[in-house]
């Protein structure tokens, strides 16, 4: 007789747990990322459109705002419109040939380049910070030290920098090491640390950020502060950031303060390190960027004078 055993299997599959599903799908795009998608979506239906669409309902939607809407906005629509459709298992209209050729042609027609933040050199900067220091011993203007300069020359972005919490935050004799669980391009959880060593210079980031965390030491490093000089139990948000920079570099004098946003300190970062001839992957390894292009965008930036033909052929003219 044969000891072997017959595997009897199941026809019954387990019950699939919709809310945890719903819950992974979810939380697989970017929280930023999600909230743009529904705002397009309730763009698109604001306008009348209907869901599911039809490839038509999304030709006349693009023409209907290709004259008042950048293309690129026009081009996130339309993806998070894509989105909706796969993630609810409908036919995509938006791989419509003429969807496609539609919104190529409203590029052609419309596009135009994007607007940069402008980069914020190491000598604004510095400028900056003296300004600061010369004002009163506030809390707000040790905390605006704190943030300028850990977000510069951390390379922050401002989601990043206002996730920061206390515990973040390692010191040792030759510098910090701040340890995010998350950011923009770890959206696995894998974490990321950034070094900044002790200067002995004036500005020096490891120093502001200490001062400031001896007066405010609990939960989120940076968090706002209202008129009456308290303390909020909240971080900042990321526009708030780019407001307080774009403030600072308004009260310092220069006049394109306009142009600037949080961003200006992560691009100003790499522009001025590779002003400085800062090799590219100390660059890259400081901002954590992921693409090689756009490290080298901000490179080509920064050494736009100094790396330049016109420049080289000038400098050999004799008087």
């Amino acid at each position: 007789m044969s000891n072997n055993k017959v595997l009897q299997f199941s026809n019954t599959l387990p019950a699939i747990h919709t809310e945890k599903k719903d819950h992974y799908l979810s939380v697989a795009t970017a929280q930023n990322t999600r909230k743009a998608y529904q705002s397009a979506i309730r763009h698109y239906q604001g306008w009348g459109g209907l869901l599911p669409a039809t490839p038509d309902m999304l030709i006349n939607y693009l023409v209907h705002y290709a004259d008042t809407l950048n293309p690129r906005t026009l081009t996130l629509r339309l993806t998070a419109i894509s989105r909706w459709h796969e993630y609810q298992e409908f036919d995509n209209p938006a791989n419509d040939p003429g969807v496609r050729k539609t919104l190529k042609g409203i590029h052609r027609t419309h596009g135009r380049p994007k607007r940069k933040a402008r980069a914020l050199s190491l000598n604004e900067v510095a400028a900056i910070t003296n300004k600061l220091q010369q004002e009163t011993d506030s809390l707000k203007s040790v905390r605006d030290r704190a943030l300028l300069l850990i977000g510069f020359f951390g390379a922050f972005r401002s989601e990043e920098l206002a996730t920061i919490q206390v515990q973040h935050v390692a010191w040792d004799d030759d510098g910090i090491t701040i340890n995010l669980p998350r950011s923009k391009t770890d959206q696995e959880g894998k974490g990321i640390s950034k070094s900044i060593p002790w200067s002995g210079h004036s500005i020096c980031p490891a120093t502001a950020l200490k001062r400031w965390l001896q007066i405010d030491n609990d939960g989120a490093v940076f968090r706002a502060i209202n008129r009456w000089g308290h303390v909020s139990n909240q971080p900042l948000k990321p526009d708030s950031i780019t407001d307080i920079v774009r403030t600072l570099v308004k009260n310092t004098g220069y006049n394109f303060y306009k142009q600037i946003s949080s961003h200006s300190l992560r691009r100003g970062f790499a522009t001025s390190a590779a002003r400085n001839n800062i090799d590219f992957q100390l660059i890259k390894k400081q901002g954590k960027w992921k693409n090689d292009a756009t490290v080298h965008e901000y490179i080509d930036e920064g050494q736009r004078y100094t790396e330049n033909a016109a420049g080289l052929m000038l400098g050999k003219l004799k008087d």
